[in-house]
């Protein structure tokens, strides 16, 4: 099974098979880093309330873990625009 990217990258032959990654892949996988450390915290934290009561203390940490997420999807979107043209 290859796993392709969502979002092709510029300049990345996704044909090739079997080969080391880029230093553009690579660099866009350190770009997204800290959002894919949010979403898994935030996954830990539904894993974890799947079989129990969810108490104060686990909203809280629920609420927590998605505001993270949502402070790096942010920040990835405001770095990726930065150099792009404003829509009018």
């Amino acid at each position: 099974m290859k796993i392709l990217p969502l979002h092709p990258l510029p300049g990345i032959d996704v044909a090739e098979s079997d080969r080391e990654p880029t230093d553009a892949e690579l660099s866009a996988i350190d770009a997204e880093m800290p959002l894919i450390r949010a979403e898994v915290e935030e996954l830990d934290v539904q894993i974890s309330l799947l079989d129990r009561p969810v108490t104060e203390w686990d909203a809280r940490r629920l609420r927590r873990a998605r505001r993270k997420v949502l402070v790096a999807r942010r920040d990835l979107a405001n770095r990726d625009g930065a150099g792009a043209p404003e829509v009018a």
